[in-house]
């Protein structure tokens, strides 16, 4: 791989959670801390503070385990995908931004939160989320049952834009029932993951 060094001889190099795509920090490598990275498999950068190769964890124990490494497209940025042991940051927190390292899904995260926060303070005459709630699992599954009906009828049509109507139905009256049996949607990847092992 060709890599662009500064005059210092140093690159940026953006450490980024393998399985969660966030962002952990920000160090900087130069020749010989990229070659002991590849060659340990532990993210080692150049400490501009301690003039030294410093690998991530040598103290603490909380190493980047090396996943991969690209290169940006002017070849003057490293993405490092790694895989942490504890914190991150030397502050203690997942990452340099005190943010937790959790999975997100994007829209359907938020959704879940939506979600909650009507079942939680939303009233029952102006909330159709917590008034189906309110009528209990029962309800909810039943709700569920006939949005995957209407999905499969759709699914056998030839009118996709129907087919994607009724699948994002499906798919919010799921996350809802997930709630009301106590799960997330990260319950539903956890195990699917242990099954792909």
């Amino acid at each position: 791989m060709t890599i662009k060094y500064d005059d210092n001889g140093l690159v940026p190099a953006i450490i980024q959670d393998a399985v969660t795509k966030n962002v952990l920090m920000l160090g900087y490598m130069n020749e010989a801390a990229y070659q002991k990275t590849i060659e340990t498999k532990k993210v080692t950068f150049f400490s501009r503070s301690k003039q030294r190769l410093w690998t991530k964890g040598e103290e603490s124990g909380h190493f980047l385990n090396l996943v991969n490494i690209k290169n940006d497209c002017d070849n003057d940025t490293l993405l490092v995908q790694v895989n942490p042991v504890g914190p991150t940051c030397h502050k203690g927190t997942d990452n340099c931004w005190g943010e937790e390292n959790t999975s997100s899904f994007g829209f359907i995260s938020t959704l879940e939160t939506i979600i909650s926060e009507r079942i939680a303070n939303e009233n029952t005459d102006t909330s159709y989320v917590a008034s189906l709630f309110a009528k209990g699992i029962n309800k909810v599954a039943q709700k569920v049952g006939e949005e995957a009906v209407e999905t499969v009828i759709e699914a056998l049509d030839n009118n996709d834009e129907q087919f994607i109507y009724e699948s994002a139905d499906l798919l919010f009256h799921y996350l809802l029932l997930l709630q009301a049996k106590g799960f997330s949607f990260k319950d539903i990847e956890a195990e699917l993951k242990s099954r792909h092992k």
